[in-house]
Order: structure tokens, then sequence, then C-alpha cells
């Protein structure tokens, strides 16, 4: 198995550097193998539900699904140990005693200054009483960044169906 992963891995970097002295775009990425991940995701989740403490380093991911039914993939961080982030979207997290999580808020952060993102978030979270920082860098631009951030907030509204048949909205 670990022959087999060596080789696929070989072969990505070298189609990458192919590709690379020709000019083409060049995106990285990182193979996991998803019965790993699930059995460490799940001795870790349980030591930290143990502890009631939330997830701690970046071992942890949480998706999110928006209002379009898109789901999102966020690393999870503690408040106090997110490192310094480049711009990107984020939810506010409070994990109950149950071990569920509050959404506190959905925003996004755009400073090319890294330590400047993680001050707001970190300022935010303290202010918003969160514990848990979930983090998604995937957007590519800032207009996908955006999306994004109100697909996600959509998909945490719940109407209020008689406020809006008696409102002037309705005809």
């Amino acid at each position: 198995m670990e022959r087999k992963l060596a080789h696929k891995q070989n072969c990505v970097e070298q189609n990458l550097s192919r590709r690379a002295t020709k000019g083409s775009f060049v995106m990285g990425a990182h193979i996991i193998e998803l019965a790993e991940f699930r059995a460490r995701r799940s001795e870790s989740g349980e030591a930290a539900q143990a502890k009631n403490e939330p997830a701690s380093g970046a071992n942890r991911f949480h998706f999110w699904t928006g209002a379009s039914g898109k789901r999102y993939v966020h690393t999870v961080y503690n408040l106090l140990e997110c490192p310094a982030l480049p711009a990107g979207n984020y939810v506010l997290v409070r994990r109950g005693q149950n071990g569920r999580h509050t959404v506190l808020a959905i925003s996004r952060v755009s400073s090319a200054a890294h330590s400047l993102n993680l001050a707001e978030i970190r300022h935010r979270g303290a202010k918003l009483g969160a514990d848990e920082v979930h983090v998604h860098l995937l957007a590519n631009t800032a207009k996908q960044s955006k999306l994004v951030e109100f697909d996600l907030r959509g998909s945490q509204i719940k109407p209020d169906v008689e406020y809006i048949a008696s409102s002037s909205l309705v005809h």
C-alpha cells in the first residue's frame, strides 16, 4: 500500500514538474487515506469529547452545507491555537456540553497580512464567546469568498413564515 502511494506521489510530482516547465498553472494536493483519517479523527474526537474540549490543532475537518446545498470543507482550530491565516472564510463556533456546534458568526477575512486576519478572528471570537474557528481557504478569489460567505449565511437563516406572509413582500 505504501509502495503504491509512493509511486502515485512520484508520478504526480513528475507530471507537475513537466507542466511547470511548460508554463502551465500548477496546483498542489495532499493525498490522504480516508480510513486512516477517519480513525485518527474518531480517536481525537473521542478524547476531546471526553475532556469536553474543542478540537486542537489542524487535524480535524468539518463540512458546512450552504443554502445552495454545496458542501464546504473547513479546518477546525481551537480559537487560541489557530495559526495566522491568509484571506479566507471562517465560522466562529461554540461547542456545547453535548458536543454540538452553535454557529456564532460566519464571515471572511481579506487582509494580505496573515497576522491581521488572525487578530480579527480572535477578537470577534472572544467578543462572541467562541471556542472554535472553522476555516475555509479554498475560494480562489475575493468574489468566490464572498459567495461562500453568503451561501453559508443563507443556510443558517430560519425564515419567519408568519412574518413573511403578513408583510408587504407577498401580495
